[in-house]
């Protein structure tokens, strides 16, 4: 398994996409939702700018369905982002209480069950998979509760997805620099 971290526009999903195209064949797995115009226009331009003969999944939960020990080994999955799928899966578990009542805590552990079915995913499949997550801790303390919780959240996932990955990629300003 392949991390690919960086910024915001730092270049991390040009730089995963350039490992996923030295192999013909690629599964992307794209882990966003729509829930406004401008996302939708975002994913429009993803789904327009991605090669055509690429095989495209959306789904952010359970992903073991979709990376499985029968996985072609020469087809490559390319998993964009995981910070998205953290994102989603913590909506999921707030359900429709309002954000003062969120317990995240349990929010977390959500979280992790799915990060957990994902690390035994790829770990069970043939093929290479890559991770695409931003790092999110290279900023200012966020000023509200929900941004300063997503931040701990992501990043203790994004330390556990590096600690189980055998390469991790840092990049910044377009440039790759392999950190492990």
């Amino acid at each position: 398994m392949k991390l690919v971290t960086g910024g915001a526009r730092s270049g991390k999903s040009r730089h995963a996409e350039q490992l996923a195209a030295s192999h013909e064949r690629v599964l992307y797995i794209a882990t966003s939702k729509i829930f406004d115009s401008e996302m939708a226009q975002r994913i429009q331009h993803h789904r327009d700018s991605r090669p055509t003969h690429w095989r495209t999944v959306e789904q952010y939960r359970d992903l073991n369905t979709v990376i499985t020990p029968q996985n072609d080994a020469q087809e490559t999955v390319l998993l964009e982002c995981i910070t998205t799928l953290v994102t989603n899966v913590m909506y999921d578990a707030a359900g429709e209480k309002p954000e003062d009542e969120w317990d995240f805590a349990v929010m977390e552990q959500v979280v992790n069950q799915q990060i957990d079915i994902l690390l035994a995913a790829c770990a069970a499949s043939p093929a290479e998979v890559i991770l695409v997550t931003n790092e999110v801790g290279m900023g200012i303390v966020p000023e509200n509760r929900l941004a300063r919780h997503f931040r701990d959240i992501a990043g203790r996932v994004n330390q556990r997805l590096a600690q189980s990955a055998d390469e991790v990629w840092l990049v910044v300003s377009g440039i790759g620099v392999k950190i492990k």
